[in-house]
């Protein structure tokens, strides 16, 4: 049987961990510092991620989240410091919006070959504190290395991308990537959506590393999705209910 993750390298101290197995293809990054290493997220928790992370680094690992979904949560459990924006510490310490019931249904919506040992019926939600609460203009500073937290709400109430200016990454979670965009859940809010957009034009960004799905992407994908949300907010179909757009290469579902 293939292996559940897929590694590819981005440089010699930065990795893609992927999920290609399953229809979400969630991204997850490991960056290792000169003592330290960050991990970005941490997949649907299907299989155990820190066994990947172990063998790519001895370095102690911190965790942080672009936001808590549960696509992106799943291997919260096998580290002990995490980190999440304030307004969704909750959804971690308290009460993850949606029952575990629905969360189930979203993990086995499409056919999928789990890992062997995976029996859907025990998957459940992280429940736990987070060591830290990220604010928006805070840097995250490990083993020499420092990432921008930008806290770019639309998708969720305290989703956030992280800029890494040195190497001009911007990791964008699910507010940038191939694939349908949704902002048509209760928690997302569509004009905030494209408020965050619209503030990621100005960075020197020299590669994209988004969420999920295609791993190689253009720079012009930022310029694209902006004018994709003004579109829709032109139109006066920025609102919750509105539908689904097709974009040349995207998707925004209202």
């Amino acid at each position: 049987m293939e292996p559940w993750f897929t590694v590819e390298r981005i440089d010699d101290d930065s990795f893609a961990i992927s999920e290609y197995r399953h229809w979400e293809e969630p991204h997850s990054y490991l960056l290792c510092g000169n003592d330290a290493a960050l991990l970005i997220d941490t997949g649907l928790g299907v299989a155990p991620i820190r066994k990947v992370t172990d063998e790519l680094t001895p370095l102690p690992i911190s965790v942080v989240l672009t936001h808590a979904h549960w696509d992106h949560i799943g291997g919260l459990d096998q580290f002990p410091h995490f980190a999440v924006h304030e307004a969704e510490r909750s959804w971690l310490a308290e009460q993850f919006p949606l029952p575990v019931e629905a969360v189930r249904s979203s993990l086995l919506k499409e056919p999928c070959d789990f890992p062997a040992d995976f029996r859907p019926e025990d998957y459940g939600l992280f429940r736990g504190e987070p060591q830290r609460l990220l604010q928006d203009g805070e840097w995250l500073r490990f083993g020499g290395r420092e990432l921008l937290v930008l806290h770019t709400p639309g998708h969720s109430p305290g989703h956030c991308c992280f800029y890494e200016p040195a190497r001009g990454y911007l990791f964008t979670g699910d507010l940038i990537y191939r694939g349908c965009l949704d902002a048509f859940y209760p928690s997302t809010d569509p004009q905030q959506f494209y408020q965050s957009v619209k503030r990621l034009q100005g960075l020197d960004v020299r590669r994209i590393l988004p969420g999920h799905h295609a791993l190689h992407l253009p720079r012009a994908l930022l310029a694209d999705v902006e004018a994709g949300f003004a579109k829709l907010d032109r139109d006066g179909k920025l609102c919750h209910g509105s539908g689904l757009f097709a974009f040349d290469g995207f998707q925004i579902h209202l």
